[in-house]
């Protein structure tokens, strides 16, 4: 059985005068820093569903790149960021193990855009990601995870997952919240070119 990592924690309230509510996605695979990153970011507490791995999930998620990892999200992470006096953006961090997927789609559901986040160790996980993302037509960036150890380029990061030119591809480090901040700073701009674009006679 598995048992309870994490806690709700209460933080400080909305504003009153916030009236628009912005949702975003983070997706990618099994260990990718997705649940490192909305805690790095968020300005509250975040809402996690982190379990403890146990012998019950031998043979089921393969956790040989990330030996050091030892709980995993079940449902989703939930943070929270005020933008200013009408909107604040919500986050959400899907479970990375192929057996959670089922609940990627809604998830999407009501979101402006995503981000996929990359570890180059275990490239091959993104792809469902990056396949998901472009069947319900919602806009995203990559963001690769830089972990300690090999840093390949990110020409060959986007060769590797055959990502147009059209999607941005960034560096990050989940960990910490200036990059992390900087990453959702990113899928804001894309989301500005696109719109501005359709906008565009």
């Amino acid at each position: 059985m598995v048992q309870r990592a994490a806690a709700v924690r209460s933080g400080p309230p909305l504003r009153a005068t916030v009236g628009d509510a912005l949702k975003i996605v983070i997706v990618g695979g099994f260990g990718a820093g997705k649940t490192t990153l909305v805690g790095a970011v968020s300005e509250i507490p975040p809402l996690s569903t982190e379990e403890i791995m146990t012998t019950a999930g031998v043979g089921i998620d393969d956790p040989a790149a990330v030996a050091d990892k030892n709980t995993t999200t079940v449902a989703f992470d939930f943070g929270r960021i005020t933008l200013n006096d009408r909107q604040v953006l919500y986050l959400f961090g899907a479970p990375g193990q192929q057996r959670f997927w089922f609940l990627w789609d809604q998830l999407f559901g009501g979101s402006l855009g995503a981000v996929v986040l990359v570890d180059t160790r275990r490239i091959a996980d993104s792809w469902y990601a990056i396949d998901r993302l472009e069947h319900h037509g919602m806009p995203f960036i990559v963001a690769v995870n830089r972990f300690d150890g090999p840093r390949p380029p990110l020409a060959r990061v986007r060769q590797a997952l055959d990502l147009s030119p059209r999607i941005p591809l960034i560096e990050c480090d989940a960990r910490a919240r200036r990059s992390a901040k900087h990453v959702l700073i990113d899928l804001v701009a894309h989301l500005t070119d696109l719109h501005s674009a359709e906008r565009t006679p």
